[in-house]
């Protein structure tokens, strides 16, 4: 009697004792789901994130390239352009602003450009010697874009008829051992081309 007890008793343990199992498994793939569609549904949310992401940079792939187009077209023509004027403007040392002697130069640029509607203009920037290589490039652009942003402002230029570029210190128009070359050097060369007349 005693032993059949027994056996009845573990029989029950062991009942329970799956039960017990069951429910320990079933907590571990519950938890396991639920983790997992976590990451599923983050995995979603930034691919949707990179979806308009993407979206974005094709819409500004789209501007830029019709940009390109309607320059290329404004463009045609141009190669058999000539140099009909020329101007310098110079800046203080570390500087990129426009003073009184500067606006009267770009003004006439201005006029110029206003009297001859097909033309364009080149603006090129250059620093003196002073500074790293870098920072000089850096520095012209900021004059060649100061120059075009006042006949921008000032006559209405359209921003396809004006190109610039920076040269920072890499050539020179006086050499170091000249009077005054660093206040030389440090300039933009104006040059409007306009077709054959």
């Amino acid at each position: 009697m005693k032993k059949g007890m027994f056996v009845l008793l573990l029989a029950a343990l062991l009942v329970v004792g799956c039960g017990a199992s069951k429910d320990y498994v079933n907590q571990q793939i519950s938890d396991s789901e639920a983790r997992m569609n976590a990451k599923v549904d983050a995995a979603q949310s930034k691919a949707d994130a990179n979806a308009t992401d993407i979206a974005k940079l094709q819409s500004l792939a789209q501007q830029l390239q019709d940009s390109v187009h309607l320059a290329i077209n404004k463009a045609a023509g141009f190669e058999n352009y000539q140099i009909i004027w020329t101007g310098e403007i110079r800046f203080a040392f570390d500087s990129y602003a426009i003073d009184q002697v500067a606006s009267k130069t770009l003004d006439e640029a201005g006029d110029k450009l206003e009297a001859n509607p097909g033309s364009i203009i080149e603006v090129a920037g250059h620093t003196d010697r002073t500074g790293s290589e870098d920072y000089n490039y850096m520095l012209g652009q900021e004059r060649a874009s100061s120059a075009k942003r006042y006949l921008a402002e000032r006559f209405g230029i359209a921003m396809y008829r004006m190109f610039t570029i920076s040269y920072g210190k890499d050539k020179p128009v006086a050499l170091p051992d000249e009077q005054k070359a660093a206040s030389k050097n440090r300039r933009v060369m104006l040059t409007i081309w306009g077709p054959p007349q």
